[in-house]
């Protein structure tokens, strides 16, 4: 294969991230496409609201107010953009870039991607009667956004018919990238294990900083968080890539911190589910392979599924969240007293008025440790917490009375008060998620460039066939053992999949691994989270870098917007398992050993003899 490389920059992983990191990338000389992610669930619904009042509206702005001042250097240096940031109407992105292009003296070749937005067939597919992937729910009445998550092959169809931009509405996050590589070194659909790389490389950048030293387990190792680096991957057509950033900017990376980004929300890695690829990561090296460079390799492939992940949302009703701080002797008890005060006093008065019950209530108090549950440690002892008051209902004026009456919490309850945060709460609409299957050959996708429209042939695919893959040997407890917390061996990131939280621990020595497979069993995962788990808790492992991968259902309390928690995405659970006590062997914290900051009194954590 030849030797030549292809560089990607991503500059945003979600709709808000640094107006900053195009520019970053692209005056550093060192990218030949540019990739930026905007979507979430819960934004293809704030697009198709925007849409429905204005026909010109239904993608982020942001998009091309960043790339406004950038055009004429995007166009001097030859890069191209690909980029989900059409939303729900990829045309009239195009067109507002198509004008800010215009006014930069530029001229830009920008296709569309077309076929996600499945409102306009909503009837045609009710009569399917699909059901909810992960709850088996019955299909809503009325949805708000309904979008396929669409592959690769359309982008690659673009590039190929030589677009400048390619804009696309719902797509898999880390397809802008495959689509790229695709292209450029004329992968085919059925050559798996290249898809699956390069999947990979799209799924390490698609969260930006994330891989480059962002939200790191070892944060304090990790400089320059006022000028963080954007990723840049290096791609080779044999699917191995490298990952970097900018040359003197901040930022870290390195195996550690690229694993981390590797287990983020994959589920189970050995069937990584995207339309183009059914991918296998459990066998990936990570190489460093010089200063902020990390070398990836062994990512493994096989054919798709022939569905796609569709994603729905609709209203279900209205929630409130307030919160205030409460200081003093005794400040958790009372601001759980007070919580619960409020809620039975706008109860009473609700239900006098002849409305309904709450659907859900949440008092959470913030300082006194109420997200470790049974484990938190000082809850006693905290003076100073704030009070979070989270209520559901399908009345918004019963959420109105609530927020008129949380003010009485000043005068009417406890000392040390003082005042909420932001004001008087005000109700929002709750905007659930609703994900099902789809046949993809009920989902006709086309590029569009230049007025003409070309039709995209994409694989059919099989049903999946899932092997659990045998674990690793069991690792007796040593005799001598002492306990030490989890972050002592491991590195740990954290996020969601849909309601279910996702945690994957990585080993900081391949020796660590067995300690690891032995001390975290699902069953003592699910009881530190036991009480925000519902379901199951599964494990994974990925013995190529030396990590173990956790699925706990049901765990997040709806999930996303849905959720009145304040960690409604799961995003603490891998640092809050990071104080987990585990057993290792005496010798390791001996000076020779490679726990010794442990046994010379690391000030971050804590050793104990033995279960003493």
């Amino acid at each position: 294969m030849s030797d030549r490389k292809v560089a990607i920059g991503c500059s945003s992983g979600f709709w808000g991230d640094s107006a900053q990191a195009a520019a970053q990338l692209v005056h550093s000389g060192k990218i030949d496409y540019l990739v930026s992610d905007y979507l979430a669930e819960i934004t293809m619904s704030l697009l198709a609201r925007a849409r429905g009042k204005n026909p010109a509206l239904g993608y982020p702005p942001d998009f091309v107010e960043t790339l406004a001042p950038l055009l004429p250097a995007i166009a001097a240096r030859g890069i191209r953009l690909v980029s989900n940031a059409g939303g729900v109407n990829p045309r009239a992105c195009r067109q507002a870039l198509l004008e800010a292009a215009t006014a930069a003296g530029v001229g830009l070749r920008i296709a569309v991607v077309e076929g996600d937005d499945l409102m306009p067939r909503i009837d045609e597919i009710k009569t399917l009667a699909p059901v909810e992937m992960f709850t088996g729910a019955p299909f809503p009445g009325h949805l708000q956004s309904c979008n396929a998550y669409l592959g690769a092959r359309a982008i690659a169809t673009a590039l190929d018919a030589d677009a400048d931009v390619v804009l696309t509405g719902r797509c898999v996050d880390s397809a802008v990238t495959l689509g790229i590589l695709m292209h450029e070194f004329g992968w085919r659909d059925t050559d798996y294990d290249l898809l699956a790389a390069g999947s990979l490389a799209g799924h390490v950048i698609e969260c930006g900083p994330q891989c480059t030293g962002g939200l790191f387990t070892d944060w304090a190792e990790v400089p320059g968080w006022e000028d963080m680096g954007y990723p840049i991957v290096e791609c080779s057509a044999d699917g191995a890539f490298t990952v970097t950033k900018p040359a003197g900017t901040g930022g870290l990376v390195t195996p550690a911190t690229v694993a981390e980004q590797i287990v983020y929300e994959i589920g189970d890695p050995a069937a990584y589910i995207l339309p183009d690829v059914v991918c296998d990561f459990t066998d990936v090296k990570l190489v460093q392979d010089g200063s902020d460079r990390v070398h990836v390799s062994g990512a493994r492939g096989r054919t798709p599924t022939p569905t796609y992940k569709v994603s729905a949302t609709y209203a279900d009703g209205w929630r409130v969240i307030a919160t205030m701080m409460v200081a003093g002797r005794d400040a958790a008890a009372k601001a759980r007293r007070m919580g619960q005060a409020i809620i039975e006093r706008t109860r009473r008065l609700n239900l006098a008025a002849g409305r309904a019950d709450y659907r859900e209530t949440s008092v959470e108090v913030i300082g006194a440790e109420d997200t470790y549950g049974e484990t938190g440690r000082f809850a006693a002892s905290a003076r100073e917490v704030v009070l979070k008051i989270g209520l559901r209902h399908d009345d918004k004026t019963a959420l109105e009375a609530f927020g008129r009456e949380m003010t009485q919490a000043g005068v009417a309850m406890a000392q040390g008060t003082t005042g909420l945060f932001g004001g008087r709460p005000s109700p929002s609409p709750v905007v659930r998620l609703f994900s099902f299957l789809l046949d993809k050959r009920r989902v006709p996708v086309q590029v569009e460039l230049d007025g003409t429209a070309t039709a995209v042939t994409v694989a059919a695919g099989q049903p999946l066939e899932r092997c659990e893959p045998a674990a690793g040997p069991d690792e007796p407890a040593p005799a001598d053992a002492v306990e030490v917390p989890l972050i002592a061996l491991a590195w740990g990131r954290s996020g969601d999949k849909g309601n279910d939280a996702n945690i994957g621990v990585i080993a900081r020595r391949p020796e660590f691994l067995p300690v690891l497979r032995r001390e975290l069993t699902t069953e003592r995962v699910g009881a530190f989270f036991g009480h925000y788990v519902t379901g199951a808790v599964r494990r994974w492992e990925l013995p190529g870098f030396h990590a173990l991968n956790f699925l706990l259902t049901g765990a997040l309390g709806g999930g996303g917007i849905a959720s009145l928690r304040y960690d409604p995405q799961g995003k603490s659970y891998a640092q809050m398992l990071m104080d987990l006590p585990v057993r290792v062997p005496a010798a390791w914290l001996t000076a020779q050993g490679p726990l010794a900051r442990y046994a010379a009194g690391d000030k971050s954590t804590s050793v104990k003899k033995n279960g003493a």
